[in-house]
């Protein structure tokens, strides 16, 4: 198989190459709306999955996510985009039932390639617990990989990204800074964050989710392009409060300061900070902290707005993981902004 060092190949590397959450906004709301009492959620919230009720005791999320190159190697590749569509389902507290690719290919490139990309996404579609069930490919300049994911849920019990409530703790379960290391990365600096980076990103949040079921959820997003800042101003502004961040309480990867003080910034954080800025936020946090608050994430962990009571006995059962969690903040009545980071 030919050497290609894949993240050469894309300006932007996985979600950081996602599409800008005002953006992204300005162009869903001119589209016709859709009303169907059986879709449980839909586009209004931009929540991570839409959820449609089949029956008192069934609900099907659907989700679908792909990107370009975050890791050379195409096999870290295949698990990395997989992980990260297989997040969505597990944000909503959903279980994958099937899989289908979705796959943009160059027409010159070697073909072992693409089967070691596939091979990484059909290796964490088994860890799921999910099948693989078909997909779809065209040819493009650009490699381009994810998966369409369904998944199964009961209709009275799914996490939504609002309905946080004041007093609620805030819990991340994976470290932020994969923007920022994977920045660095094309900038051919190499470090242990690289390595880290990439096994936070192969994690499936399947682990974590499990865990958080047994305790109380009040909200649930995955952490991925819109970062830190952009899905907690989505939970803020759906639940009417304000998310209070502590950053010196972030759970981090390594080496992030030293390139975030370089200026290794991924474009996709001054989107996010923008989009952030449009709902209000209050900073007086370090520079460097603030940028890690709007960094875009590629399968990133799940922040969750959890019932104070219980989040010290979740976080230790969390801790059991192989991955860096933290209470991160918490949930207070709305004020004239939708973040207050610290």
């Amino acid at each position: 198989m030919e050497k290609v060092y894949l993240t050469k190949l894309a300006p932007n590397c996985g979600c950081a190459a996602k599409v800008g959450p005002g953006t992204l906004a300005g162009v869903l709301c001119k589209l016709p709306k859709f009303h169907d009492e059986h879709l449980l959620v839909g586009t209004e919230t931009s929540d991570d999955a839409a959820v449609y009720k089949i029956s008192d005791e069934l609900a099907m999320i659907q989700t679908l996510d792909f990107f370009t190159p975050v890791a050379d190697d195409p096999y870290d590749f295949g698990q990395i985009a997989a992980a990260n569509a297989l997040s969505d389902v597990y944000a909503m507290g959903g279980e994958p039932k099937t899989a289908l690719n979705i796959v943009a290919f160059p027409k010159e490139m070697d073909t072992e390639i693409l089967g070691e990309i596939l091979k990484g996404g059909a290796d964490k579609v088994l860890e799921a617990g999910a099948v693989l069930a078909g997909g779809h490919t065209i040819q493009d300049d650009t490699p381009k990989y994810g998966l369409s994911v369904t998944g199964f849920v009961h209709p009275a019990k799914f996490w939504k990204n609002y309905g946080a409530q004041t007093g609620d703790k805030l819990i991340l379960t994976k470290p932020l800074g994969t923007g920022i290391v994977n920045t660095a990365i094309k900038a051919d600096l190499i470090s242990e964050a690289r390595e880290a980076a990439l096994r936070s990103m192969k994690t499936l949040n399947k682990y974590a989710a499990e865990i958080l079921k047994k305790y109380t959820v009040h909200a649930c997003t995955d952490v991925t392009g819109f970062g830190l800042g952009g899905h907690g101003t989505e939970m803020a502004e759906g639940s009417q409060k304000t998310l209070v961040i502590d950053t010196k309480s972030l759970p981090i990867l390594p080496d992030v300061e030293e390139y975030a003080s370089m200026g290794l910034i991924p474009g996709g954080a001054y989107r996010n900070r923008e989009f952030a800025g449009k709902a209000g936020y209050e900073s007086s946090a370090e520079l460097w902290r603030e940028d890690l608050v709007f960094d875009p994430q590629t399968s990133g962990g799940l922040l969750a707005a959890v019932s104070a009571e219980e989040a010290e006995k979740l976080l230790a059962e969390l801790k059991g993981l192989d991955l860096p969690c933290a209470v991160i903040g918490e949930v207070i009545d709305r004020k004239d902004y939708a973040l207050l980071i610290r």
